[in-house]
């Protein structure tokens, strides 16, 4: 098995899937390639994402929500143009609520891959979703994933 992490930051849009059915949101967002910094230090934590060489992440899902606050996601997120892709859905359920910032809201949700093609083949993993979204639809998703390939 080989272990495969991956941090990236996505951006887009989240908008109601059609008019009859308000509660379902289709999220479309993409990532550039980047390279994460952690640094800890006498004044505490730095982090940054820098872009680097490399091409896009695309991220498509369908969030159903049950109620205001929780909801279930399944989606695909491919890693550049190749074919390389992960299909994914939620363990548990996740959670969107109120945020510091007045115009957004944050959510978190876990997923684990359901099936992988390309290089993801035969994969398993968990990846991790902390996101905002404004009262206008924008979504910023930070993804950490851990993916396991043979």
């Amino acid at each position: 098995m080989r272990e495969i992490i991956y941090a990236m930051q996505f951006t887009g849009r989240a908008a109601p899937k059609d008019a009859a059915t308000p509660t379902v949101l289709k999220a479309t967002t993409t990532a550039p390639s980047c390279s994460l910094t952690s640094t800890a230090g006498p004044e505490g934590i730095r982090g940054s994402l820098q872009r680097v060489a490399g091409a896009e992440a695309t991220f498509e899902s369908e969030v159903v929500f049950s109620d205001a606050s929780t909801f279930q996601e399944s989606g695909t997120i491919a890693f550049g143009q190749n074919g390389h892709r992960l299909r994914f859905s939620t363990i548990g359920q996740g959670y969107l609520g109120p945020s510091a910032d007045p115009t957004r809201k944050h959510g978190t949700v876990m997923w684990k891959v359901d099936e992988g093609e390309g290089q993801f083949a035969g994969a398993s993993g968990l990846i991790t979703s902390n996101f905002f979204v404004s009262d206008t639809g924008e979504v910023t998703d930070h993804h950490f994933g851990v993916i396991f390939v043979r």
